[in-house]
């Protein structure tokens, strides 16, 4: 019975399971997966609107589930932090993974301002250990790869006055976008007010502090143009 299955499943139209997964491997898999539909099914409960199936690792922290919106095939990765509480809510596409450890930020959990909020557009990732701090607003566009330890910034410490200390000044929020088809490399930051265009490449290690131009490889900190991919 359990052979037929797997049978069933590598030949998925979707193509999941290719001809090098022997059925095994397609086992072994499954029995990673289950577990964590299992605990997706009962976080859909929870959630403002979720159209397909979802995943959750082990040691997820999901707060304030009802401002997060999902599409089909949302991931939630081992040890991620994700906070609803924004004014714009969270909205996820189809086949977004949040990736082991990142965390999204809007707005501190034990109180303070409420943040924006986080859009990301189908297809797209946030990778292992990246930091989004959606105090202003974040757009992530679709088919958009994000590897790890990559930190979004949508505020900016105020600093303007030197007889007081600079956390009791408050922040300036401002929106942050990456459009469609960029891939930002490991350890990068882009801050705040910055627009990456798309179809560009973000290198490893790159501070992000001005809007990067479509098609454009940028690197170095701060970020420049080295190439252009047309």
């Amino acid at each position: 019975m359990l052979h037929w299955i797997f049978r069933i499943v590598k030949a998925d139209p979707a193509g999941r399971y290719g001809e090098e997964w022997s059925l095994r491997d397609v086992r072994v898999s499954l029995q990673m997966l289950i577990p964590k539909v299992l605990r997706g099914l009962y976080l859909r409960l929870f959630l403002k609107s979720s159209r397909g199936l979802v995943l959750r690792g082990r040691d997820v922290k999901i707060f304030n589930k009802s401002y997060v919106s999902v599409g089909r095939n949302f991931n939630l990765d081992d040890g991620c932090e994700v906070n609803g509480l924004s004014r714009n809510g969270l909205v996820f596409g189809d086949n977004v993974t949040i990736g082991k450890w990142a965390l999204v930020r809007p707005t501190n959990q034990y109180g303070g301002t409420v943040g924006e909020g986080l859009r990301v557009g189908n297809d797209s990732n946030i990778g292992p250990y990246c930091y989004r701090g959606c105090s202003g607003q974040i757009d992530i566009g679709s088919n958009v790869m994000m590897s790890p330890r990559v930190s979004i910034y949508a505020e900016n410490h105020n600093f303007g006055e030197t007889d007081r200390p600079m956390k009791n000044q408050g922040v300036t929020r401002q929106f942050v976008k990456i459009e469609d088809d960029c891939w930002i490399a490991a350890n990068s930051v882009i801050l705040a007010g910055v627009t990456v265009g798309e179809g560009s490449i973000v290198a490893a290690g790159s501070v992000v502090t001005k809007d990067v131009p479509p098609f454009s490889i940028v690197a170095g900190n701060p970020a420049t143009v080295i190439k252009k991919r047309q």
